[in-house]
């Protein structure tokens, strides 16, 4: 089965730029502690401090599907909806072939 990969950028309205923040890290942990998370970052941008740069990898579909249902009913997903969300999904084979 092939690993997934996110990556991409969000942009979040100035007003909700020190919720976000806050809330950033302990999304970051939960996601980390995620079984079939592979590696989650999301950098703040220097150039631009209402946008943050993502990249995810999950060992699966299986594994990146139940992250994306857990952060839907989240706190992370209650204080981000209204935060722009600039993706792409791709598919690469897990290690050695």
């Amino acid at each position: 089965m092939p690993k997934v990969i996110l990556q991409g950028f969000i942009l979040i309205p100035e007003t909700e730029l020190d919720l976000v923040r806050y809330e950033l890290e302990t999304h970051k942990r939960l996601t980390l502690e995620e079984p079939g998370c592979i590696t989650f970052e999301v950098v703040e941008n220097l150039d631009n401090p209402c946008r943050f740069d993502v990249y995810e990898e999950f060992v699966d579909e299986s594994a990146f599907q139940q992250h994306q249902e857990r952060v839907a009913v989240s706190r992370w997903g209650e204080v981000t909806v209204n935060v722009e969300r600039h993706y792409t999904v791709s598919y690469e084979p897990l290690g050695p072939q």
